[in-house]
C-alpha cells in the first residue's frame, strides 16, 4: 500500500516519525513524507522521499516567537523557592476552551498553512495514498485523507496534549449548549473539506486512531476518547559520524549537558548555557555540552571538566553517560529513556511548550525514581541543578530505576512489530473503493 506522512515544524519532527516510516518501507509498501519545502533536505538525508508541498517558512522561528502571547499566566520568573511544581492534568489553567481557541489561529495555523492544506491535498489526489500518517499538528493530514478516502492516523510526540486540550474544549462547548461559540477547527477545516464534497468531523482533530510513541506511564488524559496504538520510539538523531572519543570508556562518571535541536529552528525559551556550565563546574565528572554555535559564542567560561560540542548523537553518547540534563524535548527524553540513563529535566517556558511532553515526562521520571524534574528555566539557579545533579549521581537508585525502564520500554512493540496491525486497520478504515 502507499502510506503518506505528514509533518512540519522542524527537523526533530522528522526524526521522530523517520523509523515508523522505514518500518513501513522495508515491509514493502510506498512511502513519502510530506512537509513544508524547508524540511526536504532533512526527509531526503534519512533515506525517505519528500514530498513539498505549502511554501518555504524562513522566517519561522521569528513568527513563534511573535506569536507568543504578551503575558503567559504562569508563575513569575525568580526564586526557586517561589516555584510551584506543574502537573499536566493542570494544563490550560482552568480554561482548556480558552487555551485551545487560542491555539487554533494563532499556533496551528501557523505551521499548517493556507498553501500547506491545499498543496497536500493536490499530492494526495495524485498519489492516492491507502494510509495518512500525520503529526499531531499537521491538520493538512487529515484533510487530505478524508478528501482522497484514504485512512489516516495522527501521531504525537511527548505527550497528547492535543487530546487534553479538545476534551476541555468539549465539554466547555457541551456545557454552553446553543450559546456556545463556533469550533474554531471547524472554521478553519471546513471550507478545505467542504470545496471537496466532504465533511468535518471529529476525526480531523484527533484522527481515525492514534500512533502513541509515549511509554504508558506518561500522561494520557482520561475523558479524551482517543484510541492508542502503543508503539516504541526508537532514538534517532540523524545521519551523523561518531566522535572517537565517545567510543573511549570515559575516566570517570561522564554527564551530557544539552538544550536539543529543535530551538535551533524553532523559538523557544530556554535554561542559560551559562547556568548549566556554572553548575557543574569543578564536578568530579567528565561533562559533554552539546549547545549551538550562538550558545557557545555567548559563554562567558568553559570549566575545565567541559567539553563543550555543537553536536554529537545522543543515542551513541548517552549509553556511555551516568546522567543527562535537558530541556524535555521528546528526542532526547526517549534516547535517555532508551539509554537507562537518569535525566534531570528543566523544561522551556515558550508559551505551551513545557506542557506538550517536559511537566508529564519530568513527572513520570521522578515519581519512578529514575530522574528528576529540577524546574522550569526561568527559575532555574546553578546552585538547584547542582545540587539535584550530584544528588543523582550519588545515588544508586536512580541509574537501578532508569535501567528498569528502558527494560520496560524495550518490550512495547517496534514499529517493524506494529506493521500489522496498520495494515489492518488501515483495511477497516479506507473509504476508497
Amino acid at each position: 500500500m502507499r502510506v503518506l506522512f505528514v509533518t512540519c515544524l522542524n527537523r526533530s519532527q522528522v526524526y521522530l516519525m523517520a523509523p515508523l516510516a522505514w518500518a513501513m518501507r522495508t515491509a514493502g509498501h510506498q512511502v513519502e513524507f510530506a512537509a513544508q519545502p524547508d524540511l526536504a533536505d532533512a526527509i531526503a538525508d534519512v533515506g525517505l522521499t519528500p514530498a513539498p508541498v505549502g511554501r518555504p517558512m524562513p522566517g519561522l522561528k521569528d513568527d513563534l516567537a511573535e506569536a507568543e502571547p504578551a503575558e503567559d499566566p504562569v508563575a513569575p520568573a525568580g526564586d526557586p523557592a517561589s516555584w510551584e511544581k506543574p502537573v499536566q492534568s493542570g494544563y490550560g489553567w482552568g480554561d482548556p476552551a480558552g487555551v485551545f481557541d487560542h491555539l487554533v489561529p494563532e499556533f496551528f495555523r501557523l505551521l499548517t498553512s493556507d498553501s500547506f492544506v491545499e498543496d497536500l491535498v493536490e499530492h494526495a489526489r495524485r498519489w492516492r495514498p491507502d494510509l495518512v500518517i500525520w503529526n499531531t499538528l499537521a491538520f493538512a493530514g487529515p484533510v487530505a485523507a478524508r478528501v482522497t478516502g484514504a485512512a489516516h492516523a495522527r501521531m504525537p510526540w511527548g505527550v497528547d496534549a492535543l487530546a487534553q486540550v479538545r476534551a476541555g474544549w468539549r465539554q466547555a462547548h457541551a456545557e454552553q449548549g446553543a450559546n456556545a461559540p463556533d469550533d474554531p477547527m471547524r472554521t478553519w477545516l471546513g471550507p478545505f473539506l467542504e470545496r471537496h464534497g466532504a465533511h468535518f468531523d471529529e476525526e480531523m482533530v484527533l484522527g481515525q486512531w492514534t500512533i502513541d510513541p509515549a511509554p504508558a506511564w506518561v500522561h494520557h488524559h482520561p475523558g479524551a476518547g482517543v484510541h492508542y496504538v502503543p508503539v516504541r520510539q526508537i532514538p534517532f538523531n540523524g545521519t551523523a559520524t561518531v566522535p572517537d572519543w565517545v567510543r573511549e570508556p570515559p575516566a570517570r562518571r561522564r554527564v551530557c549537558l544539552t538544550l536539543g535541536v529543535s530551538h535551533r529552528e524553532s523559538h523557544g525559551i530556554e535554561a542559560s548555557a551559562d547556568d548549566l556550565l556554572e553548575a557543574v563546574a569543578d564536578l568530579d565528572a567528565e561533562v559533554v555540552a552539546t549547545f549551538s554555535p550562538k550558545q557557545l559564542d555567548a559563554l562567558s567560561a568553559i570549566p575545565d571538566n567541559v567539553r563543550a560540542v555543537e553536536f554529537v548523537p545522543l543515542s551513541a553518547l548517552l549509553p556511555t553517560c551516568s546522567a543527562v540534563v535537558h530541556h524535555g524535548g521528546t528526542g532526547t527524553f526517549a534516547t535517555a529513556l532508551a539509554s537507562g540513563v537518569p535525566q534531570l529535566v528543566v523544561p522551556g517556558t515558550y508559551w505551551h511548550e513545557k506542557w506538550w511532553g517536559p511537566v508529564a515526562q519530568g513527572n513520570g521520571l521522578e515519581a519512578r525514581g529514575a530522574g528528576v524534574y529540577v524546574t522550569d528555566s526561568d527559575h532555574l539557579t546553578p546552585g538547584l541543578l547542582r545540587e539535584q545533579l550530584v544528588r543523582v549521581l550519588d545515588d544508586p537508585s536512580f541509574a537501578r530505576n532508569a535501567e528498569r525502564l528502558r527494560v520496560e520500554q524495550a518490550a512495547v512493540p517496534s514499529p517493524n512489530e506494529v506493521v500489522p496491525l496498520l495494515e489492518r486497520l488501515t483495511a477497516e478504515h479506507r473509504a476508497r473503493t
